[in-house]
């Protein structure tokens, strides 16, 4: 069973010439790539060529990775680099963010529904976020990454990962909050 094999095993094995074990990396990481690239804005088709693109980066320097590193935060910090250079060429015209969260148990559908559209709600206001700060939310709540792995990707230290979490959820609440639709989301969702 190749989907068990440990990630550490699974490099030394691709490295070493197993190369048809790179689909695993990509089947493990492939949810997470796609939606650090929504979350920064991308399209939908834009993230998908964008993704298939941060896998051929991670494939051609794969044998070039520092051993021991984080592979997770190796990936992350390709995936970002790769938006930040699109984002360079493209600017301005970024649609609205897909959400990918999927109905829980014994939510109703009308709160499923809520839910989805609060979550797009809140996607959509992340995308006035400065990038540093929607960046550094999208790696610690959709990826769950801790701070010092943040940093290393963004190339920030510890201390401002966590400023930029504080501010970067602090702004958001209050654009929520101004819109009316933090409030709407707590009454319906109780």
């Amino acid at each position: 069973m190749t989907q068990h094999i440990p990630e550490e095993e699974l490099i030394q094995r691709i490295v070493a010439g197993d190369k048809q074990l790179f689909a695993v990396l990509v089947d493990r990481y492939k949810n997470k790539v796609f939606g650090i690239l929504r979350g920064m804005g991308a399209s939908h088709q834009d993230a998908q060529d964008l993704a298939q693109d941060t896998f051929l980066r991670i494939y051609r320097y794969l044998p070039t990775r520092r051993e021991g590193s984080s592979f997770s935060s190796w990936v992350y910090t390709i995936v970002v680099n790769r938006m930040r250079d699109f984002m360079r060429q493209q600017k301005p015209v970024m649609t609205a963010v897909h959400t990918g969260l999927e109905q829980t148990n014994g939510e109703t559908p009308e709160k499923h529904v809520l839910h989805k559209e609060m979550q797009r709600e809140i996607y959509r206001q992340m995308e006035q976020l400065p990038e540093s700060y929607r960046l550094v939310l999208l790696l610690k709540y959709t990826n769950g990454l801790s701070y010092e792995e943040i940093a290393d990707i963004t190339e920030m230290s510890t201390a401002q990962v966590r400023n930029a979490l504080y501010r970067g959820k602090k702004t958001l609440k209050k654009q929520m909050e101004r819109k009316g639709g933090l409030s709407t989301y707590e009454a319906y969702s109780k």
